[in-house]
C-alpha cells in the first residue's frame, strides 16, 4: 500500500480549507517550464516605502516584475497617473519599471518628492508596488547663536546643550575639541541620546575653551560643527581669593566648601514619563543623574524581569537598551540613582505599539479549470490592523464582476475557476503605524502532465542508506503519480517504498538488489507521459584501521594510520585535518596513501587529528589524540621563609608539566663560602609537594635551586635562589674512616677522611689526631694538624697494635669525642717456613698436601694464608726433560692443606710451601717430591688405511701423544657394512705395542669395512679412533661395468639417479631444519660403536652417506 499523510481535524472548515490547499497547483521552479507557461505579473524588486535620496545624485525608483507575457509598466504620483514621457528629466529602463530621475542635469530633487506606485500588467493581471515615498536628504547648517562662557563653581552640575539642526535623516552627535579628539566621557562626564553633554558634576580639569559638538550627515557625508562651548570651573579657594579682594566685608562664598550632594536626576525630569515604541525596535531609555559623589543607576522592571538575553546597559548604566521588543516587553522602568547620601529615581511608562505584521500572507494559486482555491490573509498589530483587497490594483468592491470569486474578510474563496478567473489580488493590511502590501495571483491553466526530470538520469547511492528517485512533474489538473521497476515491471507499492507528493520515490534502505531500472509515470485527463532513471547501490567506505591514541615525546615522530575499504567503482579522496582545521603548511607532516606522519613533534602539534574519506557518495571519518610529552619546565619564584639557624622553608611553583605529570621535585643546594658553582644534592619530595622545609649546616652560605621529574625525564633546573648564611658553630661530627696501617716496619699511619666544607661549621677547621700502644699502660700522644688526611708516626715497634682517634675542631671549638679504632704499626716479611709438609696422591691427575701452620708470632703481620708452589720434573713414561713451568695454588687465612689438580699421570712432581702477610712471601720448605701413578692412554695420534686389494689392506698408525704410562699393545676393531649401511660380525685383533702397520688379508672384495683402533695401558684402554675403507672390485667386473658406462642409456639413467638423489637431499635438509631425524644419521651413530647390533634402514640416504664416506669420526 502506498503511504499517505492523513489529517484529523475537528471543524469541517478546516478539512475544506487543507483539501483547497492540497488541491492548489505549484508551479516548479523550472526556467524551461515557466517560459511555457502564462502566468500573470509578480513584483520582484522595488525600492524601499521610506527612501530617502541623496539631492545631488540621479532618483533611481526600482520596479522589476516577471510573468508570462512579460508584463508593461505604469507609474501613479500622489494617487495620480504619473506620465512620464511629458518629463524630459524621467526615464524608465528598458523592459523594466525601474525609473531614472535625472538629478544631475539640472533637476532639483525636491520637485520629485512624493509618494509613487508601480503598476506591472499583462494579460493574465496586473501587480502594483508599495506607496514608495521619496524624500531628498537634508543637512542644514546650525544656526548662528552667541555662546556665553559657563563659569560654573566645582561640584555643580553642568549640561551643555547640543540643539543640532533638524536633519534628514536625523545626524549622529558627538563632542571633540579643537585637535579632533573625542572628549573623554565616563559615569561623571557623559553624552545623553539628545546629544547634550552632561556633567554629574565638574571638577577643575574640566575648564577648557574647546567644547565643540559635531553633526554628522550619513547621506549627504557632511560633518556641521558648533561653535565651541567655554566652561570654566572656579574652585572654593580660588573663589573665595577673588571675593575677599573685592568684596573684603562679605563672607558669602568663604563658608561654603565644595559639598557633597544627594543624586538629582537631569534627564529625564520629573518622577514619570512615558515612551512608546513600536514591536521588533530597539528600546532606549535614559537617566542621568547629578549629585557629588557621582551617583551609580540601576534599572528595574517594576512587577517583572528584565528581558534575558535581550538587555544590554551602555553608557556607562545610564542607558537601558532592549533589542527587538514586543507586547511582552511594556511595562513601567524605574531607573534608581544613588550615592552615599541617597538616592533619587524616575519611573518610565513604556508602552509597545506594533505596526502591521503578517500572520499568513497570501500565496500564488494555481488551479486547473473547474477547482476550487483560497486566498488567506491575516495580519495583526497594535492597534489591529484593517484588511482591504484590491483586483489587479483596483479595489475589490468596483473591481470587474467574478461569479468564481466571493470575498469573506480576510479570505478570498474560488469555486469552480475557468481561465479567465486569472487575476492579480493584492491584500493590505494597515493600521496608524504602518501598512502592509502583498500580491498574491491566481492563475487558471490546462495542461497535459510534463515530467521535468532528465531521462534515464542516474542516480548512485551506498548500501543501507536512503534513495530518492525524483520526478519532477506539472501538469493542470495535478496528475497521478505512479513507479514501476524494470520496463515490464509491476507497479511499486509496499512498506518498503515511500511516496512523496513532489513525485519522488524514495527507497529508505537501498540494498545491492535496488539496483536497477525505474519507470515514472504521470497521467491526468488530458495525457500520459513517462520517464526512466537509473539507480545503482555501491558498497560504502569503510576505515578498516582507524588513527589511535598516541603518545610522543617532544621532538620524536609518531604515524596515524588510515587504511580504507571501499566499492571498487568509487574513488576515495583521503583528507587529514587538526583540530577540525586544515593540517600546517610545514614539511614535517607526511601524508601518506594511509598514514600520516608528523616529524620531529613539537608541543603545537598536540591535539585531535582527524582522517576524513570522501567519495562522491558517503562520507567517513575517525579522529585520534596526540599527547605530546616532554620533560617538565623547570620551576620558578623560589621563595625562602622562616629561615632558622639549621632549617629554612622553601617554596616554588611549578613549571609547565607538559602532558606527563610531575612525579617529584629535587632539591640542590650550592655553597658559595667553601664550593661555588658546586652543586649537591640536598633531598626531593612528591610531585604535589611545592614546599619543603630544609635542614641546615653551620657556616654554609646556602642557594637552593629545585628539578621538576616526569617519565619523561628531569627538568633544566630552576634559577637560584636567594642566598642564606647560616651562623657558625663548633663541627657536629668528626672525620669518618679512621685507619692506622703501617707503610714500614718502624711507623704507623694514620688517615681519614676530611670533613667537606659545610661540615666545618665555622672558620678554622683541625683535626686532633690521638695514639697509643693497645695493651699497655701509656698516655695518648696528640697532634693537632689542618689541611690534611694523614699523620705518620715514626719510630714504632714492628707490628704492634695501637688505639687511634682524630677530632675536629674548629675556632668556636670541638666536635663531640670521636670513637677509637684499633690499628698496627708496619709490617716484616715472615721469618720461618712451613713444617712437616706431606703429600697424598690421591689418583694419577689429584694429590692432596699438608703442612704445619708456622707460629703467629713469626708471621710479623696479618696472616693472609700460604702459597704452594709445584711444577712437573719429568715424565715417566718418556724420560725427556723439558721446560720446568712452575704452578702456584693460593689457600686463603689458617688453612693447613689443599688439593693439588690437573696433574699429569706417570710422571713426577715437586712442590713447596711458603707463608704470605701484607709485606709479602717468607721463606720456602724443602722440596717435596712426589709421583703420579699411570693412566689411560689418549688415542693413537692418526690411522692410515692405504693400498687396497681385492681381499686386502694395509693399516697404519702413530702412537698416542700421551701414552699416560708403559703401552701393552693396541687393540683393533672392523666389520664390514653392506650397501643396505647394515653392519655384519665384528672382528677383534690385539696388537703389540711395539708394532706400528699391520696388512688386513682374507677381506672380501669390494667391500667397505669400518675400523675401531685404541692403545692400552696396565690400566686400561684409551680413546679410540675410526676410519673406513674399502677393497677393490673384481677385474671381470670392472671391464663389464667399463662397458655398460659407455652406453648412452646408462649415462642417462645415471642422470636420472642423480637427480632423484639431489631432491631427496633438499627434502631431507628441509626436515633437518625443522628439527627432523633422517636414516643416515641414525646409521652413523649406529656405526659409532660396534657393540650396537645394526637395524634394517631404508636405503633411500644411501648417496648422502656416500659423500661422507672417506671422513675420518671425530674419536669417542
Amino acid at each position: 500500500m502506498m503511504r499517505k499523510k492523513s489529517v484529523s481535524a475537528s471543524k469541517a472548515s478546516l478539512v475544506l480549507f487543507l483539501c483547497q490547499m492540497i488541491s492548489a497547483l505549484e508551479v516548479p521552479l523550472d526556467s524551461k517550464l515557466l517560459e511555457e507557461l502564462s502566468q500573470p505579473p509578480t513584483i520582484t524588486q522595488q525600492s524601499p516605502k521610506d527612501y530617502i535620496v541623496d539631492p545631488r545624485e540621479n532618483i533611481v525608483i526600482q520596479c522589476e516584475a516577471k510573468g508570462k507575457p512579460p508584463p508593461s509598466f505604469s507609474w501613479t504620483r500622489n494617487g495620480t497617473h504619473f506620465d512620464i514621457d511629458k518629463d524630459a528629466q524621467v526615464t524608465m529602463k528598458p523592459n523594466s519599471g525601474t525609473l531614472v530621475i535625472n538629478i544631475m542635469n539640472g533637476g532639483k530633487a525636491e520637485a520629485y518628492e512624493g509618494v509613487y506606485q508601480c503598476t506591472a500588467r499583462n494579460e493574465r493581471g496586473a501587480a502594483i508596488s508599495n506607496n514608495i515615498v521619496i524624500r531628498p536628504s537634508r543637512s542644514p547648517l546650525w544656526t548662528k547663536e552667541k555662546l556665553e562662557p559657563n563659569q560654573v563653581r566645582e561640584g555643580d552640575s553642568l549640561v551643555l546643550h547640543c540643539r543640532p539642526p533638524v536633519g534628514l535623516p536625523p545626524p549622529i552627535i558627538f563632542w571633540m575639541d579643537n585637535a579632533f579628539q573625542r572628549l573623554p566621557q565616563s559615569e561623571r562626564v557623559s553624552q545623553g541620546l539628545n546629544g547634550d553633554l552632561y556633567f554629574s558634576n565638574v571638577q577643575p580639569e574640566d575648564t577648557r575653551e574647546d567644547y565643540i559638538c559635531y553633526a554628522r550627515f550619513n547621506h549627504t557625508q557632511t560633518i556641521q560643527q558648533k561653535q565651541p562651548i567655554s566652561v570654566k570651573v572656579f574652585s572654593m579657594d580660588s573663589l573665595n581669593d577673588t571675593i575677599a579682594a573685592n568684596l573684603s566685608d562679605t563672607d558669602i562664598y568663604g563658608a561654603k566648601p565644595v559639598t557633597e550632594r544627594q543624586p538629582v536626576l537631569l534627564t529625564p525630569t520629573g518622577s514619570t514619563s512615558t515612551k512608546v515604541e513600536l514591536r521588533g525596535n530597539v528600546l532606549l531609555l535614559e537617566c542621568i543623574a547629578a549629585g557629588l559623589p557621582t551617583p551609580v543607576i540601576r534599572w528595574i522592571k517594576e512587577g517583572g524581569e528584565l528581558p534575558a538575553n535581550r538587555t544590554f546597559f551602555e553608557n556607562f548604566k545610564k542607558t537601558l537598551k532592549i533589542i527587538d521588543v514586543s507586547e511582552a516587553d511594556s511595562g513601567n522602568y524605574k531607573c534608581i540613582a544613588r550615592n552615599i547620601l541617597g538616592s533619587a529615581h524616575h519611573v518610565i511608562s513604556v508602552t509597545v505599539k506594533a505596526a502591521p505584521y503578517w500572520i499568513t500572507a497570501p500565496r500564488n494559486l494555481v488551479l486547473s479549470p473547474g477547482e476550487d482555491g483560497t486566498l488567506i490573509c491575516r495580519a495583526n498589530g497594535n492597534p489591529k490592523p484593517n484588511i482591504s483587497w484590491l483586483a489587479n490594483g483596483v479595489p475589490i468592491a468596483i473591481a470587474p464582476e467574478d461569479p468564481s470569486r466571493k470575498v469573506d474578510g480576510d479570505t478570498i474563496i474560488f469555486s469552480h475557476v475557468q481561465e479567465r478567473s486569472s487575476a492579480v489580488y493584492q491584500c493590505n493590511a494597515s493600521n496608524e503605524y504602518g501598512y502592509l502590501l502583498a500580491n498574491a495571483f491566481v492563475n487558471v491553466l490546462a495542461e497535459p502532465p510534463r515530467i521535468l526530470t532528465s531521462a534515464n538520469k542516474l542516480y548512485q547511492v551506498i548500501s543501507d542508506s536512503p534513495a530518492l528517485l525524483d520526478c519532477a512533474y506539472f501538469g493542470s489538473p495535478k496528475p497521478e503519480i505512479e513507479w514501476f521497476k524494470g520496463v515490464k515491471g509491476s507497479i511499486l507499492r509496499g512498506n518498503e517504498y515511500i511516496f512523496h507528493d513532489n513525485g519522488t520515490l524514495e527507497i529508505p534502505v537501498a540494498q545491492k538488489d535496488s539496483t536497477g531500472t525505474y519507470t515514472c509515470v504521470a497521467r491526468n485527463e488530458l495525457g500520459k507521459i513517462q520517464n526512466e532513471v537509473q539507480l545503482e547501490v555501491k558498497d560504502p567506505t569503510m576505515i578498516i584501521k582507524q588513527p589511535e591514541y598516541k603518545v610522543v615525546q617532544r621532538y620524536g615522530q609518531v604515524s596515524f594510520e588510515c587504511i580504507i575499504k571501499h566499492d571498487s567503482t568509487l574513488l576515495p579522496t583521503v583528507i587529514w585535518l587538526k583540530d577540525n582545521d586544515e593540517l600546517p603548511d610545514d614539511e614535517r607532516f607526511l601524508v601518506g596513501k594511509d598514514n600520516l606522519t608528523i616529524m620531529n613533534v613539537t608541543d603545537r602539534d598536540d591535539g585531535t587529528y582527524t582522517c576524513i574519506v570522501n567519495t562522491t557518495l558517503d562520507s567517513v571519518s575517525a579522529s585520534a589524540v596526540l599527547t605530546v610529552v616532554a620533560r617538565p619546565n623547570p620551576p620558578f619564584d623560589l621563595e625562602l621563609t622562616g629561615q632558622l639557624e639549621r632549617s629554612v622553608e622553601l617554596s616554588w611553583i611549578p613549571g609547565d608539566e607538559n602532558n606527563s605529570p610531575i612525579t617529584n621535585f629535587v632539591i640542590e643546594y650550592e655553597d658559595g663560602l667553601h664550593e661555588p658553582g658546586v652543586w649537591h644534592y640536598q633531598t626531593e619530595v612528591p610531585g604535589t609537594q611545592t614546599t619543603v622545609q630544609l635542614k641546615l649546616s653551620p657556616y654554609v652560605n646556602y642557594s637552593f635551586r629545585v628539578i621538576a621529574v616526569n617519565e619523561i625525564g628531569r627538568s633544566q633546573p630552576s634559577e637560584p635562589s636567594e642566598q642564606y648564611l647560616t651562623k657558625s658553630a663548633s663541627p657536629d661530627e668528626n672525620p669518618s674512616n679512621v685507619q692506622g696501617i703501617g707503610s714500614e716496619p718502624d711507623n704507623l699511619v694514620i688517615t681519614w677522611e676530611s670533613l667537606k666544607g659545610f661540615q666545618s661549621n665555622g672558620p678554622g677547621l683541625q683535626y686532633k689526631v690521638s695514639w697509643r700502644q693497645k695493651d699497655v699502660d701509656d698516655e695518648w700522644t696528640s697532634v693537632i694538624v689542618a689541611n690534611v688526611s694523614k699523620y705518620i708516626v715514626s719510630g714504632t715497634p714492628t707490628f704492634v697494635p695501637y688505639e687511634i682517634k682524630v677530632q675536629a675542631l674548629n675556632d668556636l671549638g670541638y666536635a663531640p669525642e670521636p670513637s677509637e679504632v684499633i690499628g698496627h704499626s708496619g709490617e716484616d716479611l715472615p721469618m720461618v717456613a712451613p713444617g712437616n709438609v706431606q703429600v697424598h696422591v690421591v689418583n694419577s691427575t689429584l694429590a692432596k698436601v699438608h703442612w704445619d701452620p708456622v707460629p703467629l708470632k713469626t708471621v710479623r703481620g696479618h696472616l693472609q694464608g700460604y702459597k704452594v708452589y709445584y711444577w712437573k720434573v719429568q715424565s715417566l713414561s718418556r724420560r725427556s726433560r723439558r721446560h720446568v713451568e712452575k704452578k702456584i695454588l693460593t689457600f686463603r687465612g689458617n688453612k693447613t692443606f689443599g688439593m693439588l689438580p690437573g696433574l699429569e699421570p706417570y710422571s713426577s712432581y715437586k712442590l713447596n710451601v711458603r707463608v704470605v702477610n701484607g709485606k709479602g712471601e717468607g721463606p720456602a720448605s724443602p722440596d717435596k717430591v712426589f709421583k703420579t701413578p699411570e693412566g689411560v692412554p689418549s688415542s693413537p695420534s692418526f690411522l692410515k688405511i692405504t693400498n687396497p686389494t681385492l681381499d686386502s689392506l694395509t693399516l697404519e698408525w702413530g702412537s698416542p701423544t700421551h701414552p699416560n704410562g708403559v703401552l701393552t699393545s693396541y687393540i683393533l676393531k672392523f666389520q664390514p657394512i653392506n650397501n643396505t649401511h647394515e653392519l655384519g660380525p665384528l672382528v677383534e685383533i690385539r696388537i703389540p705395542a711395539n708394532e706400528s702397520s699391520l696388512i688386513l688379508k682374507n677381506l672380501n672384495y669390494s667391500t667397505r669395512y669400518k675400523f675401531y683402533f685404541n692403545a692400552q695401558t696396565s690400566v686400561g684402554s684409551g680413546s679410540q679412533i675410526t676410519e673406513e675403507a674399502v677393497t677393490i672390485m673384481d677385474e671381470a667386473m670392472a671391464s663389464r661395468q667399463v662397458d655398460i658406462a659407455t652406453q648412452g642409456w646408462f649415462i642417462g639413467l645415471m642422470c636420472a639417479v642423480a637427480l632423484l638423489i639431489l631432491i631427496l637431499l633438499i627434502v631431507c635438509f628441509i626436515r633437518r631444519n625443522k628439527g627432523g631425524k633422517y636414516p643416515v644419521k641414525e646409521k652413523e651413530d649406529a656405526h659409532a660403536d660396534p657393540e650396537i647390533q645394526p637395524m634394517k634402514e631404508d636405503d633411500g640416504t644411501f648417496g648422502e652417506y656416500r659423500l661422507f664416506s672417506f671422513v675420518s669420526s671425530a674419536p669417542f
